[in-house]
């Protein structure tokens, strides 16, 4: 059997660079990612999210639309979620309430283009593999 692949990079294409670079500047340190290069950020992980600017006539992005839902970080408590919750609304972006989801703590967050973040702690007994 081959080995399996892992995922190494996102591309993210964003109406207004202008609007959206802050929020991923304020985002994802918080989620251990550094700028390797501009709008290319890295994680600890070698994990690259990209940043890009979309077609001026693309449509804008629809969350039940065909393409990505959300993207999921995990976290290792619920306190690292709170507070990057508290540091998003901190830099000036809406961060909504914190959920709890089956014994899960959820934030789901969007970006200024209506993309959306999830930032979770799943603890040991939440079988994720189930």
């Amino acid at each position: 059997m081959p080995a399996a692949a892992r995922p190494d990079h996102m591309v993210l294409l964003v109406s207004d660079p202008g609007v959206s670079l802050p929020y991923y500047e304020a985002l994802l340190p918080l989620l251990g990612f550094r700028e390797h290069a501009p709008r290319l950020w890295k994680s600890p992980l070698d994990f690259i999210i990209q940043i890009a600017e979309a077609r001026r006539d693309a449509r804008p992005y629809e969350r039940y639309g065909a393409g990505m839902n959300h993207l999921g970080f995990s976290v290792d408590s619920p306190a690292m979620v709170e507070s990057i919750r508290t540091a998003m609304i901190e830099a000036g972006f809406p961060a909504p309430e914190i959920q709890t989801l089956d014994g899960a703590t959820a934030l789901f967050m969007k970006d200024p283009d209506g993309v959306r973040f999830e930032v979770s702690y799943f603890p040991p007994e939440i079988d994720l593999n189930g």
